[in-house]
Formats: C-alpha cells, structure tokens, sequence
C-alpha cells in the first residue's frame, strides 16, 4: 500500500500580538480650534460677569488672539457667541467691547427681569424636589461663604442663584431669558450701583427658599419682589472710572 506524498509543511504565519503593534508616539494633541473657542468665550464670559472687564472695555481680536495664540476669526466667534448674550456689543469699523447699557435701558431690564422672576417663583412653590431644594441651599452656603472674602466671586454666585432657580423650572425659554436679562442686570449694577451689603443678598434668597419649599407662591413673590427692588433702589448713575489692562485680566482667568 502506497503512502499518499506528503504535502510540504508551510511556515506557519506570524502573529502579530498586540505587543508587537506598531505604536506611534506623538505630543499631547493640540486642542482643536472649537475648543480653543471655547476657552475664550468662557474665560472673557467670566471676566465679564465678575466684573473684571468693564463695560465699555475694548475688546481688540488681535490682542485676544495673541493672549490665548489664536486667530482672530477663533477670538471673532467667540465675542458674536457674547453678543447673541447681550454681554459684548459689537460696531461695524468700531470693533467689540464689554456691552454698556444706557440707564434707559436699564429700567426696561429690571422691569422684564422682575416679572420673569415672578413668573418663576410662582411654578416652583411647592413643586421642587428634595435634591433641588438641597442644591439651592448648597448654593446659598456658598455665597455665604464667599462674601467678604472674594467680591467678584460672591457677584457671580448670587447671580447664578436667579439662574439656577429658572432653569429648574424645566422651561428652556424661561431659563434662557432669565439667564440674559440677569447678566445684563449685572453690567447695569457696574456702571451705576452703589456697594451694598452681601450678606442681605444671602439671607433673601434663604428666605425665597423656604416659601418655594414651603408651597408659599405669594411669600416666594412678595420677597423676590423686594430683594430685586432693593437691587434697583440701590442704583446710581454714576459710570466706574475703575480700567484694567485687557492681557492682565485674561491672564488671571486663563490661569485657573
């Protein structure tokens, strides 16, 4: 009986283990122009609202672009994002600045504000839960806790409290209006308000607080009401002759 012949033996195929793939190495992935758009709209967002960067304060793309080593059309995106918010006013051949509200205007601001914040006040009384009324009174121990100690902060964070409240109500158009009016409020206050105490500001929105937790729409009312007529009581004309140099500013806030 013959043997069929052998075949001849192959080499058996390499395997490429995942130890044995190629890996390139490169540097850390330059941030995407978005990204790098991004960081400018927040960080001029918060010099704004911290009232670091005036209103009425230039804001030239060139000297923008070279803090951050951007383009100018990066830094040009960036400040129309700002105007579509009514924080930076931008003026054909003139340029972008910080928004400065005229004190006409100003009353038609607070006016729109305090009916919103009516509005407001009165779909939440009752109906927050236990996780949002511990998130509103967490943000309130943080005010307090940054009142006297860090000025501009405490600023942003009452703020960003009237803020909060609206975006809980789950209306994105509320939360969105809301959201604009009490920023422009806020350059309003820098050009024509008077310091006052923190401290009242803190313990308003306690109050506020416990009638939403309470189910009281008229005592949520009748304080929202006062707190915002204090703030509108308090205002002066008086434009803060206070200036800083841009790079300082976005170099304190590229830093964090």
């Amino acid at each position: 009986m013959t043997r069929a012949p052998r075949s001849a033996k192959t080499a058996p195929s390499a395997k490429i283990t995942p130890s044995a793939k190629i890996v390139h190495l490169s540097g850390p992935r330059a941030p995407a122009p978005a990204d790098r758009g991004t960081a400018i709209y927040a960080a001029l967002r918060r010099a704004i609202i911290e009232q670091a960067l005036k209103p009425g304060a230039k804001l030239p793309e060139d000297a923008i672009g070279a803090n951050f080593g951007v383009s100018r059309t990066i830094v040009r995106t960036a400040l129309r994002q700002l105007a579509a918010e009514g924080l930076v006013e931008i003026r054909r051949n003139r340029g972008a600045s910080v928004a400065r509200p005229s004190w006409e205007e100003a009353g038609d601001i607070f006016a729109i504000r305090l009916a919103l914040e009516r509005l407001v006040v009165e779909r939440l009384a009752g109906r927050l839960g236990p996780d949002q009324v511990a998130r509103l009174k967490e943000h309130a121990a943080r005010e307090d806790g940054a009142r006297g100690v860090n000025e501009p902060h405490s600023v942003r964070l009452a703020t960003e409290f009237h803020v909060l409240l609206a975006e809980m109500t789950g209306s994105e158009v509320l939360a969105r209006y809301v959201g604009e009016v009490v920023w422009r409020c806020g350059l309003t206050l820098t050009l024509y308000s008077r310091p006052h105490s923190s401290e009242c500001g803190v313990n308003e929105h306690r109050e506020i607080i416990a009638a939403l937790e309470a189910g009281d729409a008229a005592r949520a009312v009748a304080v929202m009401d006062a707190h915002l007529s204090g703030v509108v009581a308090r205002a002066l004309i008086a434009p803060s002759p206070k200036t800083t140099d841009l790079s300082d500013i976005l170099r304190r806030y590229t830093e964090e």
